[in-house]
């Protein structure tokens, strides 16, 4: 039995009277179900029946089904409720006047994964400008961060390396649920949207998860399992490279690996298999698709033996550094584009930061960089306490 009631289950119990006089849009992937898996456009329909007009996307598609980065999604008709179905991963991923215009208040139920890259954040954001320009009310059904609200990892975007993959100077792994963020930066960023958040019922801070009693439905087909989840804000550097992230199998994120890699030199150089709270377990893959289709793969399955001495950005990018040092000749940075970004590369809009790229190529030890951002993460951790919804 969940012990979180999440959003959608909280407005649902106790609809508001007001909605019932309004027309509602519904941003949604698989993921929005309950705690018995109905999904929301069921459970928004049957609460407030006739009243919802639009549902609305987000990147990989209205039933996850796209796989990759850049791989658009039409717009589409509800088969049995006839209304329209609006990409905000297609032609645009910003809503327009037209896509807003028949309703009068957007209800947001994403499961967002706690990082920064993750595009689900960017497409929140661009709602809430939308919305703001007319007049219309947002308003999140907050779901659980499913890597906890207590851990903030790595540096903060820098200045000139905004993008879907990251708009705002928040860390890597920020802590927020997708409710406190939105709260965060509407204010903080001037956005002036007309916002709400349905807050949860029983999420506490530190809880990762599988402490929530809820079911996980991947939100991204890559995101399969909480456990992919909790690597991602690490793993996620491999899409700005030539090493395979996992995707084309079944442990994306948690397995990687490229056809040169020496997984003994990568060992020698990461000091052993055992990493803070996971253990590098030596693999050979191979990939249905994506990167190195067909070839077989060396590298690790990364197994987290305890989540909160696991800190998934710092373990990637030393594992970047073990790639380059023993691998520089065959190893090399994806080109662009990445998300639509045609002159930067992939890895700078991802880590959100060109000249910590360097540094990571000069070798320079993990933990003096870590130290430098700390100043940057106490900011961002004093600024964005006063959105706290949930103690921990």
């Amino acid at each position: 039995m969940a012990t979180v009631i999440t959003g959608l289950e909280s407005l649902t119990a106790s609809p508001e009277k007001r909605l019932r006089e309004k027309k509602l849009g519904l941003l949604c992937n698989p993921a929005s179900v309950d705690s018995r898996f109905t999904h929301a456009k069921d459970r928004i329909h049957g609460c407030f029946p006739g009243h919802l007009t639009a549902l609305f996307s987000p990147q990989h598609g209205f039933f996850a089904e796209k796989q990759d980065n850049m791989i658009e999604s039409p717009d589409l008709v509800d088969p049995r409720l006839g209304i329209p179905i609006y990409s905000l991963y297609g032609p645009t991923r910003i809503p327009t006047t037209e896509m807003l215009e028949g309703i009068d208040v957007l209800l947001v139920d994403l499961q967002d994964v706690g990082t920064r890259v993750y595009t689900f954040a960017a497409t929140l954001s661009y709602c809430l400008e939308a919305a703001a320009r007319m007049n219309k009310e947002v308003m999140v059904l907050d779901r659980p961060n499913p890597i906890n609200g207590v851990q903030i990892e790595g540096n903060c975007l820098a200045s000139g390396f905004e993008s879907f993959v990251g708009r705002y100077p928040i860390p890597m792994r920020h802590g927020l649920t997708l409710g406190e963020y939105a709260l965060y930066i509407n204010e903080v960023y001037d956005i002036k949207c007309r916002l709400k958040v349905v807050p949860m019922k029983g999420w506490r801070r530190s809880m990762y998860f599988q402490d929530t009693g809820l079911p996980w439905v991947f939100p991204s087909p890559n995101l399969p399992s909480p456990g992919s989840a909790l690597v991602y804000p690490g793993q996620v550097i491999w899409e700005g490279t030539n090493v395979s992230e996992g995707r084309g199998t079944t442990l994306p994120f948690e397995i990687f690996g490229a056809p040169f890699i020496d997984p003994d030199k990568i060992l020698a150089f990461m000091g052993g298999r055992y990493i803070p709270g996971g253990v590098l377990r030596p693999i050979l893959f191979e990939p249905t698709f994506n990167k190195w289709m067909g070839r077989a793969c060396r590298g690790f399955q990364i197994h987290v033996t305890d989540p909160y001495a696991y800190k998934p950005y710092a373990t990637s990018l030393r594992l970047l550094q073990a790639v380059l040092y023993h691998h520089r000749n065959d190893f090399a940075f994806k080109p662009p584009p990445y998300e639509y970004e045609t002159e930067k590369l992939p890895l700078d809009l991802i880590i959100g930061d060109g000249r910590l790229r360097q540094r990571i190529e000069r070798m320079e030890d993990i933990d003096t960089l870590e130290n430098d951002w700390a100043d940057q993460q106490a900011a961002f951790i004093s600024a964005s306490r006063k959105y706290h919804l949930y103690q921990e």
